[in-house]
């Protein structure tokens, strides 16, 4: 059985193992623990809920089959293994939808620097409403705010990630920003 008590990466270890000899209780484990987490994650790249539900679903397949591919690094290491799969689904799904070139004109907003906010700004809003307003963002936009600021990953991953190049990348992230910058300042004069 597997339990929530105990040290987290026997638990942890023994859970993907569990799930490597297709075990349906550690399956199910997996799918209990993770499954809040890995919906946020969806969500953040898809911005709608039905769509996340879906790639969680897709995504928890795909992890069941591909266990043998997972290696034990220590703790954490499942979680990370298992948002990189989830975060390549939603690419993927991305990318079949073509969506990320359906994003709003790049024409739309300036490139010009914009006025940023002070982090300690941004910190006074709760997090859903940041959450909410990084949905909001149309997708291509969406798309390189998560995988640069989120994911840690440079405009050159990020081109290769989505077959775009680095120039559109960066210029996507600036718009990204200016739109969360203005929401933030809208944000704060209707709440403060």
């Amino acid at each position: 059985m597997y339990t929530r008590v105990g040290k987290n990466n026997m638990e942890e270890q023994e859970l993907a193992d569990g799930c490597r000899r297709g075990d349906n209780k550690a399956r199910r484990e997996l799918y209990e623990r993770y499954a809040g987490r890995m919906l946020a994650l969806c969500q953040r790249y898809v911005g709608s809920r039905e769509e996340a539900e879906d790639l969680l679903h897709d995504g928890f397949l795909k992890l069941y089959s591909s266990f043998d591919k997972f290696t034990w690094r220590g703790e954490g290491s499942l979680r990370a293994w298992m948002e990189r799969v989830m975060v390549n689904i939603a690419l993927q799904y991305l990318r079949r939808s073509d969506v990320l070139n359906q994003s709003a004109s790049m024409d739309t907003l300036p490139l010009e620097s914009y006025d940023e906010p002070e982090p300690e700004t941004a910190e006074r809003i709760p997090q859903q409403v940041l959450l909410k307003f990084i949905s909001e963002l149309p997708a291509g936009y969406r798309t390189v705010f998560n995988l640069y600021v989120l994911e840690n990953k440079s405009h050159k991953e990020i081109a290769q990630m989505l077959g775009i190049n680095e120039k559109s990348s960066a210029s996507q992230l600036v718009r990204a920003k200016a739109v969360l910058a203005a929401k933030v300042r809208e944000w704060i004069k209707q709440n403060e």
